[in-house]
């Protein structure tokens, strides 16, 4: 029982915190955003905001949202995993990529409750059900809400497997306080610096 109301205490703190964070981070990070998105459209033609479905909690679908990085057309051949050095990232994208600018735009996500700031990265439903044919139990990254860092992404980002993304997913969701949260936003710093695990 105390480790239930322990839980929902952190929950509503960790909800607190993902607001508060992301009004101050928002009106920090606009800037950035409206000059990259210039810069995306000086480059390719089209929206320079891009929208997705992804799973989020209980794998409800959900709109996310990032600034585009690829061609406008970079899926006309359907759903397709990011490669190591994808000949659809544009210039300006293999920046934002690697700095993780184009992640920004999910601070609305954030905020309209689809994600938290620390989870398991959200993931496109065509790759999550894939993944779990081979993978049983990769569906049960579903069990919290999708963050914009996790611990796959500060241990390897693109650079793991599905399996080993599973398996530090779990890891985070079993062990998951504020302790651990604060550890990987401050790991996240470094791999936007460094650009470790990007694509």
């Amino acid at each position: 029982m105390k480790e239930l109301e322990n839980r929902a205490i952190y929950e509503f703190l960790k909800r607190f915190s993902d607001i508060i964070l992301c009004i101050i981070a928002t009106i920090i990070a606009m800037p950035v955003m409206i000059i990259t998105c210039v810069f995306v459209v000086l480059e390719s033609n089209g929206n320079p905001i891009y929208s997705q479905e992804r799973l989020g909690k209980y794998g409800r679908p959900f709109t996310l949202y990032k600034i585009r990085s690829m061609g406008f057309d970079a899926e006309k051949n359907g759903p397709q995993w990011a490669d190591i050095n994808d000949a659809r990232v544009t210039n300006i994208g293999k920046f934002i990529r690697k700095t993780r600018i184009d992640e920004l735009p999910q601070l609305y996500n954030i905020l309209k409750g689809d994600m938290t700031i620390v989870g398991p990265r959200p993931e496109r439903s065509v790759f999550t059900y894939e993944f779990e044919k081979s993978i049983p139990g990769f569906t049960n990254r579903l069990e919290v809400k999708p963050g914009l860092t996790g611990l796959a992404q500060v241990n390897g980002g693109y650079d793991l497997t599905p399996s080993e993304k599973l398996n530090l997913d779990l890891r985070y969701i079993e062990e998951r306080n504020f302790k651990n949260d604060l550890k990987i936003i401050f790991k996240t710093v470094i791999v936007v610096f460094t650009g470790h695990g990007s694509r």
